[in-house]
C-alpha cells in the first residue's frame, strides 16, 4: 500500500533525534478520557473522538488521500445499550443477566461468515453462557477511502447473556470462549476473521480509517444512548506492518504509542512459558490459552495478547502492565525498597518488553497510562476540579477552560497513572506502585530464596601468572594451536583483545567494511561472522549506553521458571548473575553454589576430528538429547563445555550449540526448565557475546580469551598494564561493547535481548538457519556448516 508520509520512509528530521525529549509530532497517537463524578454518558465518547479528531497529524494517509493507517475507540460497555439489543434480538433474554458483546470482523463471502458464526455460537454454549443472537453493527461506507472500503470486513456483534448460576469470573469464561472461538475457526480453515473484542468490560471500534471519518462510519458512536464514563483512543501510523483492519489499534486492552524492540524474543520466550501455565482458575483448561500470542500479530498485538493474559489469570492490568514494562530500578537510589523487590521478583517471572512505549489502557473501571523505563513517548493528562481526566499525546487535545483545571502534568520515564472509576480516586505513581508491592512479601522471597553470584575481582581468577607458569616456550605451540582451533588469528590478538585489555574500550575502526563477506571468503570464518548486528529503525531511537547508563543493564538469571500466572516463595529460586562474562573462578563458583538447589550439569560439545562433519552431526544430536536428560533428571543449568580440544578432539561451534539446544528443549516442552552457561574458547569479543546471549545462553566464561589476555600483559605486550588490570579491563571492555550493540536497536536490559535472535545471517544454508536459527532473516543462501 503506498502512502502520504508513510514513517517507512524515515525522514532527516525522524533519524536526529534526542534521546531525553521526543519530538512532539513523531509517532502514533494515544490517550483516554476519564470522568469520575458524573454517571456514564455519551459526552465521553464525543470528547474521545474529539481527541482523537486532534491527533489526524500523527497517521499516514493512503495514496487515495483518504484511507488512514488505522483509528479507533475502546469503551466501557455501555451495558444498558446492549442490553436493550439483546432484548430486541431474543424475548428470552433476562434483565438482570449480564451482558457481554463480542465483535467480529467476518469474511464477507456469506458461506463463510455462516461457518464462522456457527462456529462462535457453538463454542458460547459449550460454556454455559446464553446467545442472545447476532447483531449487524450499522456502519456507513461511504466514510471509507476507496482502500478501506475494499478491505473492509463484514462487522457483527455477538450478544451474550451470563445466567445467574455461573460461578465462574465473566471475563474469564468470555476470554477462554473467545480462545476457543479463535482455534475453531483456524482449524476449519477459515481466514480473514478477527475478534477485536469479546468482553462484559469493554468493546472496541476501530478501523482502516483516519479519526474523522470513525463517528461517521461507526453509527453507534453517535448514538446518544451509547454511553460511558471512560474512553481509550488511537490513531496508528504504521511503521513495521502494513496497515489493515485487524492491526489498528485500540486492541482488547492497551493502546501503544511507540515499538516493543524485544518484541521475537518476547514471543520466543512466551512460547517457552506455554509449556507451564498452571493456574487454579484454569485447571485443566489451560490447553485453550494456546497459543497465547496470536500469529501475525504487531508488536502491540503482541503485548495485548500478553497482558490480556496476565489479567485474565488474576492480576490487576497495571500490575501486569508494571511487570511486562518495568521502570529502571536496577541501579536506583530513589525507588523504595518494596517497590525494587517488586520489579526483582518479577523480573524472575519475566523479562521486558523493552523499547519506546507510551502504554493507554482499559479493563472497565481501570484506565491508566505508562511510559517505559526510558520515557521516549510523550504523555500529558490534565485533571479538572468536576472529575474530569483527559491524557494524550499532545497538550491541548480537548478545550478545558483554565478556571475548570486543577492539575496539569506529564508521565516521566517509568511511569504510571491510574483512574478507578470505580473507587472515584486517581493514583499516581508513587502511590499506585507503593500499593501493589505491598500485596506479597517480595522482599522476604527474594532474600530467602535468591542466589547471588559474587562477582570476583581479577585477583581471584586464577590466570594471574599465566604467562610465566602454564606458557613455559615448550607449552606455546600447543597454546598459539589452541588459538587457531577456536578461530583466533593474528588480527584478533591485535587488534580486537589488545585495545579490551589495554584500554578497557572496544578499537575505533573506520565506517567501512573491506573483508570479504564470510561465505565468500576463501579462508576459514568462525560461525558468528555471517551474523550481521540488527538496528533500531523508523522511529526506534538507538540509545547512548553512556549518556543512558542508568537505564542499562546487564543481569541476568538462572534457575527453572515457574507458571508466570502465579506468584510463589519457589519463583524467586534463582542465581542472579551481575553479567553474563564470568571469570573462570566465578564458574567455579556457580558449580559450587548451585550444586543442592540447581544441579548443574556438564555437557561436553567435542567429538572426534577424525569423524569429520558426520562426527559433528552425531554430537549435535548427542548433546542436545543429554541436556533433555538432565533437565528431566532435575537440572536447572546446563554447562555447555568445549574443553579438551586437542589433535584428536575438536569443538563443535559453539553459536550451532546454543541455537540446537534452545530449539531442542523448547520442542520438548523444557524450555523454562533450564538456562545455558558456556564455559567456551569462542568468544573473545562483543559481537560473539552478543550472538550467544541473543540465541540462548546466559553466562559466559571465556576461558581461552582470559588466557590470552593474561599472556599478553605477563609478556608486556599491553605495556605497564598489569595482568589482574588487564582481565577486568577486558570484562569491562567486553560489557562495555554488548551495551553498545543492544543500545542500536533501542533495549536497555541485557534479559530483554537474550533470546531475541537480533541478527541477519548472510550466507548460510536455509536448512541450517531453519534448524538452528529459526526466525532469523536470512534472504540469501550459502554454506552448510554440518
Amino acid at each position: 500500500m503506498s502512502k502520504l508520509g508513510s514513517k517507512d520512509q524515515e525522514t532527516g528530521s525522524e533519524r536526529v533525534r534526542g534521546l531525553s525529549q521526543c519530538e512532539e509530532h513523531d509517532a502514533c497517537g494515544v490517550g483516554f478520557v476519564a470522568d469520575l463524578n458524573a454517571l456514564a454518558s455519551h459526552r465521553v465518547v464525543t470528547q474521545a473522538l474529539e481527541c482523537l479528531s486532534c491527533l489526524t497529524h500523527r497517521g499516514g494517509v493512503d495514496a487515495d488521500g483518504a484511507s488512514g493507517d488505522g483509528a479507533g475507540i475502546s469503551v466501557q460497555l455501555p451495558a444498558e445499550f446492549f442490553a436493550r439489543e439483546a432484548r430486541r434480538l431474543n424475548s428470552g433474554f433476562q434483565p438482570h443477566w449480564r451482558t457481554a458483546v463480542g465483535v467480529f470482523f467476518f469474511p464477507t463471502d456469506g458461506v463463510t461468515r455462516a461457518r464462522a458464526m456457527f462456529a462462535a455460537e457453538e463454542a458460547v454454549r459449550n460454556r454455559g453462557l446464553y446467545v442472545a443472537g447476532w447483531r449487524q453493527v450499522p456502519v456507513n461506507p461511504g466514510a471509507l477511502g476507496p482502500q478501506a472500503r475494499e478491505s473492509q470486513p463484514a462487522i457483527w456483534h455477538l450478544l451474550v447473556g451470563q445466567p445467574a448460576d455461573q460461578e465462574r469470573e465473566f471475563e474469564q469464561i468470555l476470554y477462554l470462549t473467545r480462545k476457543e472461538i479463535e482455534r475453531r475457526i483456524a482449524e476449519a480453515g477459515i481466514t480473514d476473521c478477527y475478534i477485536p473484542s469479546f468482553s462484559s468490560r469493554n468493546i472496541v471500534y476501530k478501523g482502516l480509517m483516519a479519526p474523522s471519518q470513525l463517528g461517521i462510519f461507526y453509527k453507534d458512536l453517535v448514538d446518544p444512548e451509547f454511553k460511558t464514563s471512560a474512553a481509550l483512543y488511537h490513531q496508528r501510523y504504521s511503521t513495521n506492518t502494513s496497515p489493515t483492519w485487524f492491526l489498528a489499534q485500540p486492541f482488547r486492552l492497551v493502546a501503544h504509542n511507540g515499538e516493543i524492540n524485544t518484541l521475537l524474543g518476547n514471543r520466543n520466550w512466551m512460547r517457552a512459558r506455554e509449556a507451564v501455565l498452571d493456574h487454579p482458575i484454569w485447571g485443566n483448561e489451560s490447553e485453550w490459552l494456546k497459543p497465547v500470542i496470536q500469529p501475525s500479530g504487531s508488536d502491540s498485538a503482541s503485548f495485548d495478547n500478553v497482558l490480556e493474559l496476565l489479567t485474565r489469570s488474576g492480576r490487576t492490568v497495571h500490575h501486569a502492565l508494571l511487570m511486562m514494562i518495568p521502570e529502571a530500578w536496577e541501579d536506583s537510589v530513589e525507588i523504595p525498597a518494596d517497590v525494587q523487590a517488586f520489579y526483582h521478583y518479577h523480573s524472575c517471572l519475566m523479562e521486558p518488553w523493552d523499547g519506546p512505549a507510551a502504554m493507554a489502557f482499559l479493563d472497565g473501571p481501570l484506565v491508566g497510562a505508562a511510559l517505559d523505563r526510558n520515557g521516549l513517548r510523550p504523555a500529558r493528562y490534565t485533571i479538572t476540579r468536576d472529575g474530569l481526566v483527559v491524557l494524550g499525546s499532545e497538550v491541548g487535545l480537548l478545550p478545558i477552560e483554565p478556571e475548570r483545571v486543577q492539575e496539569k502534568g506529564r508521565l516521566g520515564p517509568g511511569q504510571i497513572l491510574l483512574v478507578d472509576l470505580e473507587h472515584k480516586k486517581i493514583f499516581k505513581n508513587e502511590q499506585l506502585k507503593k500499593q501493589v508491592s505491598h500485596a506479597q512479601k517480595y522482599r522476604k522471597w527474594i532474600r530467602n530464596n535468591m542466589t547471588f553470584l559474587p562477582r570476583f575481582k581479577a585477583e581471584k581468577c586464577g590466570l594471574l601468572d599465566a604467562g610465566e607458569e602454564r606458557f613455559a616456550n615448550s607449552d606455546r605451540p600447543g597454546f598459539v594451536a589452541l588459538q587457531r582451533a577456536a578461530g583466533y588469528t593474528q588480527e584478533d590478538l591485535d587488534l580486537l583483545i589488545t585495545p579490551l585489555a589495554g584500554m578497557k574500550k572496544e578499537p575505533v575502526g573506520s565506517m567501512g567494511d573491506d573483508t570479504p563477506l564470510a561465505a565468500l571468503s576463501t579462508r576459514p570464518r568462525p560461525v558468528y561472522h555471517y551474523f550481521r548486528q540488527m538496528f533500531a529503525q523508523v522511529t526506534n531511537p538507538p540509545i547512548d549506553p553512556l549518556r543512558e547508563s542508568l537505564v542499562m543493564a546487564l543481569n541476568l538469571y538462572l534457575g527453572a521458571r515457574h507458571s508466570v500466572l502465579v506468584e510463589s516463595p519457589e519463583h524467586a529460586r534463582m542465581i542472579r548473575l551481575e553479567s553474563p562474562f564470568l571469570f573462570d573462578a566465578e564458574l567455579r563458583e556457580l558449580r559450587r553454589m548451585g550444586e543442592e538447589k540447581f544441579k548443574p550439569a556438564t555437557v561436553s560439545t567435542l567429538f572426534l576430528a577424525s569423524q569429520g562433519p558426520e562426527g559433528m552431526t552425531a554430537a549435535i544430536n548427542r548433546i542436545k538429547q543429554e541436556c533433555v536428560a538432565a533437565v528431566k533428571q532435575g537440572s536447572s543449568i546446563l554447562i555447555l563445555s568445549d574443553l579438551g580440544v586437542d589433535v584428536d578432539h575438536a569443538a563443535v561451534p559453539m553459536l550451532l550449540v546454543v541455537g540446537a539446544v534452545v530449539e531442542h528443549l523448547i520442542a520438548e516442552g523444557v524450555g523454562n526448565k533450564a538456562d545455558l552457561v558456556l564455559e567456551t574458547a569462542e568468544a573473545w569479543e562483543s559481537h560473539q557475546f552478543a550472538c550467544l546471549v541473543a540465541y540462548g545462553a546466559a553466562g559466559i566464561n571465556p576461558y581461552l580469551a582470559l588466557e590470552v589476555v593474561a599472556d599478553l600483559a605477563s609478556r608486556r605486550e599491553l605495556g605497564d598494564v598489569s595482568v589482574p588490570r588487564a582481565i577486568e579491563n577486558f570484562r569491562a571492555g567486553i560489557e562495555t561493547g554488548i551495551k553498545k550493540i543492544m543500545s542500536k536497536m533501542g533495549i536497555s536490559t541485557l534479559a530483554s535481548y537474550q533470546g531475541g535472535k537480533f541478527f541477519e545471517i548472510i550466507g548460510l544454508d536455509p536448512d541450517v538457519v531453519k534448524e538452528f536459527f529459526p526466525d532469523t532473516r536470512s534472504l540469501v543462501g550459502g554454506r552448510k556448516l554440518v
